[in-house]
């Protein structure tokens, strides 16, 4: 018998609508929703409802709110459990509340500070990130690499095969932009940011995040969480915690992770979140295994 995981989305999977219809058809979602809107102090509901765009694409904002969603898509899929879990950025977030590493509550407060001090840090860090398509992943960090004479940058997400995403200050990344596609890459193109995330200018969000982490209990995982950095399986709660405040300043490692829980057994993906992202990144990663989403209301019925 195959292996079943969930994949939770990053930023950048959020829309206007998102979890609307959870809101209206679940009690259960509706005081988890409630119950994360007073824990952050931020009417989420109200701006996941109905906007505007702009206020749902703020980062402080976007980020508890694309947690909430996953977290209680989750919580409502009763007799579909994974057996294995891992989370693209923010999402190891979500992932590690199902994994039960960490409860709810604490974490979307968690979440709450991360995406405040991200935002800070990419005010007082300017910082851009630009997606690199086509090229192999030693290209691309030997252009990072080149280009780090005129500033800051380093691969930030190994996407899929010839999906990678570079960040860092912004002479930096022109530079590396520049070099990559002189290299061959297919097609070089910035990202509309708030900040580099996943590289050296998000050390003071680190250090913020880190004081929060430390206040945060968390215990040891009921099931492997494949973390961003290091690609591999974590159930320690010291463990994960640590590589939590690592990830803000080093490599989303998405390739390798989905390949290492394909190797561990996984033969079928649902991407619980918002949006399909993930599914798009695990069909090129290996077309072979079966990927699923869930993010409406009518696809959680059927697991209640």
């Amino acid at each position: 018998m195959g292996k079943r995981a969930f994949l939770f989305p990053g930023q950048g999977s959020q829309y206007v609508g998102m979890a609307k219809d959870l809101y209206e058809n679940s009690v259960e979602a509706k005081e988890m929703i409630k119950t994360a809107e007073e824990a952050v102090g931020v009417p989420l509901s109200q701006i996941m409802f109905e906007g505007p765009e702009e206020s749902l694409k703020q980062t402080d904002v976007t980020q508890p709110a694309i947690f909430l969603h996953s977290v209680v898509l989750a919580s409502l899929v009763r007799t579909l459990e994974p057996d294995m879990v891992a989370g693209h950025s923010l999402g190891e977030y979500s992932a590690l509340v199902a994994a039960k590493a960490i409860q709810f509550y604490d974490a979307v407060k968690l979440v709450r500070v991360r995406g405040e001090a991200m935002l800070q840090a990419g005010i007082d860090w300017k910082g851009t990130m630009a997606a690199v398509v086509g090229l192999d992943g030693k290209l691309v960090e030997e252009a990072c690499f080149e280009a780090s004479a005129k500033g800051v940058v380093q691969c930030a997400n190994f996407n899929s095969p010839g999906q990678i995403v570079i960040s860092g200050s912004v002479d930096g990344v022109k530079e590396a932009m520049v070099l990559a596609k002189a290299k061959g890459a297919k097609l070089v193109k910035e990202l509309v940011v708030s900040g580099a995330f996943h590289s050296p200018l998000m050390e003071s969000a680190r250090e913020r995040l880190k004081t929060k982490l430390d206040e945060t209990p968390f215990y040891d995982a009921k099931i492997p969480v494949y973390a961003n950095v290091t690609a591999k399986p974590a159930q320690s709660k010291d463990e994960v915690k640590d590589l939590l405040n690592q990830q803000l300043t080093k490599p989303v490692r998405w390739e390798e992770t989905i390949v290492n829980m394909i190797n561990d057994g996984a033969d079928e993906f649902y991407e619980v979140g918002p949006g399909k992202v993930l599914q798009g990144l695990v069909k090129r990663i290996n077309p072979n295994v079966k990927v699923f989403g869930i993010d409406k209301f009518s696809e959680v019925e059927k697991y209640l």
